[in-house]
């Protein structure tokens, strides 16, 4: 029988803009288990200071399941849902220890740093502060969360120094 051979494993599950709280919520109500990181996080707003709740990974959870036909069509048919990470051959399995790490380092609450590793010549575009919609390129980390952008124009450049929260990487397609 099929179900048999199947063993419960944790899976990546891929999901819309913003909707990873929906998406855990529906799997719940489908008693199917699953499990969404939260860091606690400071609020970019300029008009207020407020610590919110948001995922470690933004648009991933995991979700733990056999992959039983009816159980994978129930986690697909979820809101929100877009698809099991995997290959060619199927959804890839996540380590259990990885999962027991993760819920450890979630539960206990200390700020955890997160993000891309920026390196020297990626494109970014400051998205908050002062030259917020400036275009540059990354030189170099300069102390606790402050790095170096080198901005061009009129073939000179111009260092400036600021936060590395106030900068996105470009997609290559703009680079």
């Amino acid at each position: 029988m099929i179900a048999d051979k199947l063993t419960r494993a944790w899976y990546v599950l891929y999901t819309k803009s913003r909707f990873e709280n929906v998406v855990d919520e529906g799997l719940q109500k489908r008693s199917i288990e699953s499990f969404l990181p939260k860091i606690k996080v400071r609020s970019k707003r300029r008009d207020r200071k407020i610590i919110l709740n948001s995922p470690l990974f933004p648009g991933y959870l995991f979700v733990k399941t056999d992959l039983h036909p009816n159980e994978h069509l129930e986690i697909l048919k979820t809101a929100g849902v877009v698809h099991l990470i995997g290959n060619k051959n199927g959804p890839i399995s996540v380590l259990h220890e990885t999962i027991e790490s993760l819920k450890i380092i979630v539960s206990v609450g200390d700020h955890i740093a997160t993000g891309k590793q920026l390196r020297k010549g990626d494109r970014v575009m400051v998205v908050h502060g002062h030259f917020t919609g400036v275009v540059g390129t990354f030189v170099r980390y300069r102390g606790k969360s402050r790095i170096v952008v080198n901005i061009e124009a009129l073939g000179q450049f111009a260092g400036v120094e600021i936060q590395e929260e106030d900068v996105e990487i470009l997609p290559e397609i703009f680079s």
